[in-house]
């Protein structure tokens, strides 16, 4: 752990002070950049500050704190973004060299919904080059450190959010999961992380990667922290045809109900060769937790697990072409000098922008989208997709929610991985399933391994019933304690 290891307050201990002045949203903030300056030149979790804006928005919350002005639901609290997230005025390269210097003229709904409840915004978290990666290793700016073990990787895509949390450099942030991109670097990590129903979250702001499978979430310390800024980014946006009219309930609501009488299933699939030992005990143990504490724990099935990888990125890379096919260039971006032609242009900037994981997934997803290979590839992707969907329905028929590790080990050292692709996309073994499946989940800390590296446990729930999924949570997280 960092030198700076004494925790920051929560999300309700920041309110408290605020409404009883014992303490100032602006202190809250400056504590966050004195962390930023001794801790991320080792960490590098940011790629950009914002300590003007971050600073008159916070003497701006003191400000209404002082006059007795109701505050808002995130009022004073500092909270980092991955930097595939736009607010305008400030840089959004999502790790890539080919949006170097760009600054959009739009904020994306969720940050613009954390800045409406009073957060405080310090700046840009660093992420895999366009959130495709596992490690972090793949930012165009240099890879972050896990700040539990500077000589390990703090998980991908979203490691810059999850190390701004684990270091004490910000309350929350927000991170982007695709195919486990919160979860896992929350397991790694040792925070809280949230993959919300896809749906669930506007995606409107948000620089696409995989669209049918993107999805934006928080990390934080604790489950009820996490469970407060869920509350406040989830809802319906105009802006977003694929963000859900479901009503957003108050997700701390019944964070302290206990499990008494849940159904949590362990699926065997998630239990089979390949789990690490460590892995397999903390997360055992934190199961037998539960059922001690009341919950009923039932063996299931989820058959159709071991083809969930393929088809993910299969679908996954197909859609990164798609959507990459934009950065040409022409508009906006990086555009390669001295190309006398326009074929010469697309040809080179694209080279010289994107970096070599994002295009080996844009020529993996070319290729399955060509003529010829699109029913092999896609087309059956797709359909094998919908069976891994029905798995879930079927399972949650017979329990309330699902439990299994977050990641098969614990975080990996830096380099380790790093020219083995296969070795890296199997990382995300477990977490792919939800990703396709558009239900929720969760992953928190239920152990370490004997090197003190943190372990997860990942909890799944229903489409749309993330109030199950964070009751569990406060339960694990009750029993660590």
């Amino acid at each position: 752990m960092t030198k700076t290891d004494t925790a920051l307050p929560s999300i309700p201990e920041i309110r408290a002070a605020l409404t009883s002045r014992k303490a100032a949203a602006t202190e809250a903030a400056q504590a966050c950049f004195s962390r930023i300056d001794a801790d991320d030149p080792t960490i590098h979790a940011y790629l950009a500050l914002d300590r003007e804006g971050a600073l008159k928005r916070a003497g701006e919350i003191d400000s209404a704190a002082a006059k007795g002005e109701a505050l808002p639901a995130l009022a004073g609290v500092p909270i980092g973004i991955k930097d595939v997230l736009t607010q305008q005025g400030l840089p959004a390269t999502a790790g890539s060299k080919i949006l170097e210097g760009y600054r959009p003229p739009y904020t994306a709904t969720a940050v613009r919904r954390l800045a409406d409840a009073g957060a405080v915004l310090l700046g840009k978290l660093n992420c895999d080059e366009f959130a495709m990666g596992s490690s972090n290793e793949n930012s165009a700016y240099g890879p972050v450190r896990n700040p539990r073990a500077t000589d390990r990787v703090p998980g991908g895509s979203s490691g810059g959010s999850a190390a701004a949390v684990a270091a004490r450099m910000a309350v929350a942030t927000l991170g982007t999961d695709t195919g486990g991109s919160i979860r896992q670097p929350a397991s790694f990590c040792g925070v809280v992380g949230v993959l919300p129903t896809y749906g669930r979250v506007s995606r409107y702001g948000l620089i696409a990667f995989a669209s049918s499978l993107d999805r934006i979430g928080p990390f934080a310390a604790n489950v009820r922290d996490a469970a407060t800024v869920l509350g406040v980014i989830a809802g319906h946006d105009p802006m977003d045809a694929t963000s859900s009219n479901e009503p957003v309930p108050d997700y701390t609501a019944n964070l302290d109900a206990g499990v008494r009488r849940l159904r949590l299933g362990v699926p065997a699939e998630y239990f089979a060769e390949g789990l690490d030992p460590e892995v397999r005990q903390a997360v055992e143990a934190a199961i037998e937790q539960l059922r001690a504490a009341g919950a009923e724990i039932k063996p299931i099935s989820l058959p159709h697990t071991r083809y969930a990888v393929p088809t993910y990125y299969v679908i996954a890379t197909a859609e990164a072409s798609a959507n990459l096919a934009r950065f040409d260039g022409v508009r906006y971006g990086y555009r390669a000098p001295d190309s006398n032609t326009l074929s010469a242009m697309y040809r080179r900037s694209r080279e010289g922008g994107f970096g070599p994981e994002v295009k080996r997934r844009i020529l993996l997803g070319t290729y399955v989208l060509s003529a010829g290979y699109y029913d092999a590839y896609y087309k059956k992707a797709q359909q094998v997709r919908r069976l891994l969907t029905n798995d879930f329905l079927t399972a949650f028929e017979q329990v309330d929610a699902i439990l299994t590790p977050t990641a098969p080990t614990p975080a990996f050292k830096l380099g380790e991985k790093a020219d083995d692709p296969m070795a890296m996309y199997l990382a995300d073994i477990y977490t792919v399933t939800a990703s396709l499946a558009g239900i929720c989940g969760l992953s928190v800390p239920c152990g370490e391994s004997r090197e003190g590296l943190p372990i997860g446990l990942q909890i799944l729930g229903k489409h749309f019933d993330e109030s199950t999924v964070f009751r569990v949570g406060q339960a694990v997280e009750n029993s660590q304690k």
